[in-house]
């Protein structure tokens, strides 16, 4: 099977755009920004859920039985694909789940490519590429004072007994986060629009995909795998507020240096970036291209280095993934330790720190990691951030680690009202037969 294609010149910003075609899809979808290009997906071809982890091994063997020349797959691998033994989760709740579209659009440079099974697929595309108009975000007010709420005296109780093991010698660094709930319905599409301008994310997603919506500003990558086989690990560690006083900025940016605690969490998570990647690149290629820069990242700024590879001989994409998923900066080190410890401490975290996915049938791997996100699934929406704890770690500031993280994305929530969805026929009748 073959993809038809369109070349369209596309006048709007790609991210409305990807916004309106989330907004008025009907089924299952994926919108994923990398530097160069942003995608969106949807309808499943074919779909592919995977809910033990030993299954996992089979995903090439499973994507080689696909029949459409040059697909490109989209998805998700929650936190606990990597923490869950073999039989440990129910059947019918996927940890990784991946889909090849029925239609997609990538846009780079101002064209939108489309890409169907049918003309009328390139038609349905074509006649959505109208960019979704901008609302002002109402969560900033209400939302602020939750973050400081409930949660927030269980989660240094857990941060102190963080600490407590670290000392005691069961593991070196491990990040602890907690949930914040959202008590109103929220657009994701819009919210995404709004959070994607505040922000200057590594990788941006929008998705319902197996029950999952979400939306996130993701800091970091997992990994990156070219077809040609260069892997490549950008861990963060190492976190001050970042705002518009451009002053405050400026200290904030020297105190990150100075800080032994965040200085140390940063190296000793690109030493292990290194290791990890030295299980799957030919050793003599394993490089640290940049160390301990400074990134922002919406209302933080990160202590960030750049680790790459050659994938050593019978080495693959997938390969490179497991190695280095999940994120150092997401779980701890070392990893088998600290995730047990977040298991027992946490309720389950699910796309959490896992990864959203794109991949193709040459080889390329994009795994972009799943923080400053706002969830919705089981008829919950909450937000979820957390704090990198070392032996020299205080609750108090771990807390306020995360409360920074949640402003990435709590001021740009926008909160959903049926009206707004004007113009786009196809949504407006989808809520009206809900209703």
């Amino acid at each position: 099977m073959h993809y038809l294609e369109r070349l369209i010149p596309l006048q709007h910003s790609p991210v409305a755009v990807a916004a309106a075609l989330s907004a008025t899809s009907e089924c299952d979808h994926v919108a994923y920004e990398e530097p160069d290009q942003l995608s969106f997906a949807e309808d499943p071809l074919w779909d592919f859920a995977f809910s033990d982890a030993g299954e996992v091994a089979r995903i090439s063997e499973k994507l080689s039985e696909v029949d459409v020349a040059e697909w490109r797959a989209y998805g998700w691998a929650k936190f606990e694909l990597a923490v869950t033994p073999r039989g440990g989760m129910p059947t019918d709740d996927a940890l990784l789940r991946l889909m090849i579209p029925r239609r997609e659009v990538r846009i780079r440079d101002g064209i939108a490519r489309l890409r169907g099974v049918t003309e009328d697929d390139l038609h349905r595309l074509e006649e959505r590429l109208i960019p979704l108009e901008p609302r002002e975000p109402v969560g900033w007010h209400q939302m602020e004072p939750i973050l400081n709420g409930d949660s927030t005296e269980g989660y240094k109780a857990v941060v102190a007994k963080g600490v407590e093991a670290i000392r005691a010698g069961v593991f070196d660094k491990v990040i602890l986060s907690r949930v914040v709930e959202v008590p109103f319905e929220v657009d994701l599409a819009r919210t995404y629009l709004a959070g994607r301008a505040g922000n200057t994310p590594a990788r941006s997603f929008l998705l319902s995909l197996g029950g999952w919506e979400a939306t996130g500003f993701s800091p970091e990558i997992v990994t990156r795998v070219t077809p040609s086989g260069e892997v490549t690990a950008q861990p963060l560690a190492g976190t001050r507020a970042f705002g518009a006083d451009e002053q405050l900025n400026q200290r904030n940016r020297e105190e990150l240096y100075r800080d032994h605690k965040e200085v140390f969490e940063h190296a000793i998570s690109v030493r292990l970036a290194a290791e990890e990647l030295l299980t799957v690149c030919a050793p003599s290629s394993v490089t640290v291209d940049e160390f301990m820069n400074v990134r922002e990242r919406g209302s933080v700024q990160h202590l960030a280095s750049r680790l790459s590879g050659l994938l050593a001989t019978g080495g693959s994409e997938w390969g490179a993934f497991a190695a280095l998923f999940p994120a150092i900066t997401a779980s701890g080190i070392p990893k088998r330790a600290a995730c047990d410890f977040i298991r027992r401490s946490e309720p389950a975290r699910g796309l959490y720190s896992g990864a959203v996915l794109a991949l193709g049938f040459d080889g390329e791997l994009d795994a972009a990691l799943v923080l400053r996100s706002v969830f919705r699934h089981g008829g919950r929406t909450w937000l979820r951030a957390g704090a990198g704890v070392v032996g020299e770690s205080t609750p108090a500031r771990e807390l306020e680690e995360t409360c920074e993280k949640l402003r990435s994305v709590s001021r740009y929530l926008v909160e959903h009202r049926p009206h707004d969805l004007a113009g786009h026929g196809r949504l407006e009748a989808r809520h009206a037969e809900k209703a």
